[in-house]
């Protein structure tokens, strides 16, 4: 090696380092964890360990905690309202123990065709585990043909995979089409959601559905792009609008240091793409929806816990069970919300804002 560098030097020509081109694939659709997670099992646990979700995945939230508020007996019958990726069924098809009957429900094609396939390969046939593909505001209707449930469990969180997927339109981390629906064969995606709304009524969805602190100057951008004739397509188009907003419409206090501002403006995307996502799928109606119908689904004695994971979600949850409580349909119901473990928040980075409360019916 050190005759060749001396060789190079003396007939005048320098070579180049080759570069580092690092060793796992950048883009989403090329990744090993997307496309056959169960081949690398070494560098999933790796990505895991380091407190963070694989591409592709998503990893249950306190399990453990809502396997002892569900308190499941072989020979029950249950509804998981939310499949995503299947952890939560798992673990409840397994204090199952082949006996009774799990539901699980989704809106995503995409997804849930993806998860039935894993569980179904782990040997649950349908005399045990079945899938419908519906919205779980429609409780009503799957007991009304089943029957009433001994237990429920609605995680509203969107799986990592939704929004990992740059696809799906769901982060501003890397550019997609902004689209935001849970089912992307239903409704209208958020970009032609965001082109019909008038100013004021951007600035109220902000307020309402994520408490953004700079919904004024957000939506006044937005409008603004809009009269330049500009079109908000992409979630990196639209989170360069919310970055503007904040460096030219926000006065912050003196002594704001850049990486403050940078944290605040990556914050307000995440509120405003939570806003939007909310909007789109009309979360709040179809949770108000389910929590009404949920008691009426729930055979004597039924247990429910729901998970939940901004405050706008919790506010609809707390007060229907608080509701239903003091008119006698539960027994009894969470005195205080639970939350995820330090050791579990260290594991898995997105069960921060994770809240968890329960009731049993009378």
């Amino acid at each position: 090696m050190g005759q060749e560098k001396e060789r190079a030097q003396a007939a005048g020509t320098h070579r180049r380092r080759v570069h580092y081109q690092g060793k796992y694939p950048r883009r989403f659709e090329e990744k090993y964890k997307e496309r056959q997670p169960e081949k690398y099992r070494t560098e999933i646990a790796h990505v895991i360990a380091k407190g963070n979700t694989p591409a592709g995945m998503h990893i249950p939230i306190m399990v453990d905690e809502i396997l002892d508020v569900l308190a499941i007996q072989p020979g029950e019958r249950g509804f998981d309202a939310t499949l995503g990726y299947g952890g939560h069924t798992c673990a409840m098809l397994k204090r199952l123990a082949g006996q009774g009957h799990l539901y699980s429900g989704d809106v995503d094609p995409i997804e849930s065709a993806k998860t039935a396939a894993r569980i179904r390969a782990l040997g649950y046939g349908e005399d045990l585990w079945s899938f419908r593909a519906m919205n779980f505001a429609a409780i009503d209707a799957l007991a009304a043909e089943v029957g009433p449930f001994d237990f429920v469990l609605a995680d509203l969180g969107v799986s990592s995979m939704q929004l990992d997927d740059p696809a799906r339109g769901f982060t501003y981390k890397e550019d997609g089409p902004l689209d935001l629906r849970l089912n992307p064969q239903a409704g209208i995606p958020a970009a032609a959601r965001l082109a019909e709304m008038e100013r004021e009524e951007i600035e109220g969805m902000l307020q309402e559905n994520a408490d953004e602190p700079y919904a004024a100057e957000i939506a006044r951008e937005i409008a603004a792009v809009r009269r330049r004739g500009g079109h908000l397509e992409t979630t990196r188009a639209l989170h360069e609008a919310v970055v503007r907003a904040l460096r030219t419409r926000v006065h912050f206090p003196k002594g704001t240091t850049p990486e403050e501002q940078r944290l605040a403006e990556k914050k307000s995307s995440a509120r405003v793409f939570q806003a939007l996502r909310i909007d789109v799928n009309h979360e709040y109606e179809v949770l108000y929806e389910f929590m009404e119908k949920l008691p009426d689904a729930l055979a004597p004695g039924g247990r429910a816990a729901i998970l939940t994971f901004h405050s706008g979600e919790d506010r609809i949850v707390k007060k229907a069970l608080q509701a239903f409580h003091r008119a006698g349909v539960y027994r009894a119901i969470a005195p205080k919300v639970l939350r995820p473990s330090r050791e579990e928040c260290y594991r898995n980075s997105r069960a921060h804002s994770t809240k968890l409360r329960w009731a049993v019916k009378a």
